[in-house]
């Protein structure tokens, strides 16, 4: 075997065919961290007649005292399972990067260490991957507590099935979301590059309501100007429309039989008092609101990011108006639109991406009960990939640099 660099080209070819390939390892995710100043280099494993076995991109920052952290998201891209070639890549790439001043390599596979079922419960005769875990360590990687990318997720296997079929594996009630979404007239469509500033608007409120980091607007604005053309990336928004005071009044009138009560429920849809029906000749209404023509404007409920590669679209990231949420269950609309559209257009898996860990009974987990609904036993199952690990290349620095992290924090 031989351990080489190789052209982005080539590394692509290759990438694109593996069966642990992820959109992390991409020549875009590449130019988007050189964008952040990374220097980026394609190495690759060969044996004699220059077949490539083994294959990864690497990001290189200098981090610490000139030294470099050498970073591989999403790979490297292997047979973890071979213990020779995973030991080969591994040695030969610590040697490069101690030789261009390297001091720590982060790399997060994007490979499967235990095959479970949709509550979490390993198959009986499913893949066990420990023997890559053990090789890691053999060769002095330690486990890291925290991914970049999430190490447990939930995944939809579409197995061919028609839309008309999947939806006949959901949950009743998530079913019945879907149904209250589509009779209260919420639409779902694809936002333009310069709408995504309102994505962005949600996804901030989102994160600020239940803490988590959300990523700028530039960040998503690359994603789409790198994927969108090649069709990866789709950036969806729910949304309702509103009508003006006037044709509102004018509808309730006309509307009585649908009127129950005097709690504004008019054809399926609640409305909580009539304020919110007048904002649209408001010219001071929340910038949430979108016009679109000069009668209409919209309302925003729920946004989310899909990346589309290889076999699998990934429900990426995501963000509700909490206003809405009870009242238009516009977040459950948007998969199912995405659903129908990953089973029409062939791909094999619906990846809803990350949760909290491995289920447990009594425990109390919205976000994977959500996204559990979507499936029933044949379909749904969890993912748990390898995680994150890093290993040290000079040892000396990688020290120095792990004492004075711990000083800094305390």
């Amino acid at each position: 075997m031989k351990f080489v660099t190789i052209d982005q080209a080539t590394f692509k070819k290759f990438a694109d065919k593996h069966p642990s390939k992820s959109f992390y390892q991409t020549p875009e995710i590449a130019k988007l961290r050189e964008a952040k100043g990374w220097t980026t280099y394609y190495f690759a494993v060969t044996d004699d007649n220059d077949k490539i076995l083994a294959s990864a991109f690497i990001s290189a920052k200098p981090t610490f005292l000139g030294k470099s952290l050498y970073y591989c998201p999403g790979g490297p891209l292997l047979d973890y399972e071979d213990r020779e070639l995973t030991t080969f890549f591994f040695k030969n790439l610590k040697k490069y990067a101690k030789s261009h001043n390297g001091y720590l390599l982060h790399i997060e596979p994007n490979y499967e260490l235990i095959e479970r079922d949709r509550d979490g419960a390993p198959l009986s005769n499913g893949f066990n991957h420990q023997q890559a875990v053990t090789t890691l360590k053999t060769l002095g990687f330690t486990r890291l507590p925290h991914a970049d990318s999430p190490e447990y997720q939930f995944a939809l296997n579409l197995n061919g099935l028609t839309p008309d079929e999947l939806m006949q594996t959901f949950k009743r009630n998530t079913r019945g979301h879907i149904r209250k979404a589509e009779k209260s007239g919420v639409k779902v469509r694809e936002l333009k590059r310069e709408e995504l500033k309102v994505f962005k608007q949600i996804t901030e409120s989102t994160s600020a309501r239940r803490d988590f980091e959300d990523k700028p607007l530039s960040y998503y604005e690359q994603m789409y100007d790198l994927f969108h053309d090649k069709g990866e990336v789709m950036f969806m928004l729910a949304e309702v429309e509103e009508q003006s005071e006037s044709a509102s009044s004018q509808h309730l009138r006309n509307s009585d039989s649908h009127f129950h009560n005097g709690h504004g429920r008019v054809a399926g849809t609640e409305i909580p008092g009539r304020a919110r029906l007048s904002r649209c000749e408001n010219d001071d209404r929340e910038l949430s609101t979108l016009r679109t023509s000069a009668s209409d404007c919209y309302t925003p409920l729920s946004a989310a990011m899909f990346m589309l590669y290889g076999d699998e679209v990934i429900y990426l990231f995501s963000g509700s108006d909490e206003k809405y949420m009870k009242e238009y269950n516009a977040q459950y609309l948007i998969q199912w639109h995405m659903i129908k559209y990953a089973s029409d257009h062939k791909f094999k898996r619906y990846n809803f991406y990350g949760i909290s860990g491995i289920p447990k009974n009594g425990d109390l987990d919205g976000i994977y009960e959500f996204k559990k609904g979507f499936t029933n036993s044949d379909t749904g199952r969890v993912v748990e990939l390898l995680g994150a690990y890093e290993l040290p290349i000079n040892s000396t620095f990688y020290h120095l640099h792990h004492f004075l992290s711990k000083l800094k924090h305390h």
